[in-house]
């Protein structure tokens, strides 16, 4: 205890690098995305017709993307509210470049009544990763 009150900074400091360590997946796990790997993405794209819905901005699209993705920056998700309407019924596949901007669309996916909607667990960092095919526009 005795170290405790002379070293308080010292200790305040460990605690919040402590915090700052695990907030990624405290913060991963209050979204409660529903998460696909690569491989299960696949199977959702080529089985069940899912659409991909890159939420990325348009450079980081332009980069390279999952072939047939529509690129539908996460900025402009409001104002493009029709053109997601008609895919309420499908399968949907959001993705980003590590899946944290895609979790965020998936919470509010999910509240607007987007009940087949996950996220690729990774983003496109996992899907090259996994060798899997990248277009480039």
């Amino acid at each position: 205890m005795e170290f405790i009150q002379k070293n308080i900074w010292l200790v305040m400091i460990a605690i919040v690098s402590g915090v700052l360590f695990i907030w990624p997946s405290i913060a991963k796990l209050m979204t409660r995305s529903k998460e696909i790997g690569a491989a299960a993405a696949v199977l959702l794209i080529n089985r069940q017709d899912a659409a991909i819905i890159d939420v990325r901005d348009p450079q980081e699209f332009k980069a390279g993307h999952i072939p047939n993705a529509r690129n539908i920056p996460m900025a402009q998700l409001d104002e493009r509210k029709k053109e997601l309407e008609k895919l309420k019924s499908k399968p949907i596949l959001l993705v980003c470049q590590t899946g944290n901007r895609s979790a965020q669309v998936y919470a509010n996916f999910h509240k607007q009544g987007f009940v087949q909607a996950v996220t690729l667990a990774g983003g496109m960092a996992s899907w090259q990763q996994a060798g899997m095919p990248v277009e480039k526009s």
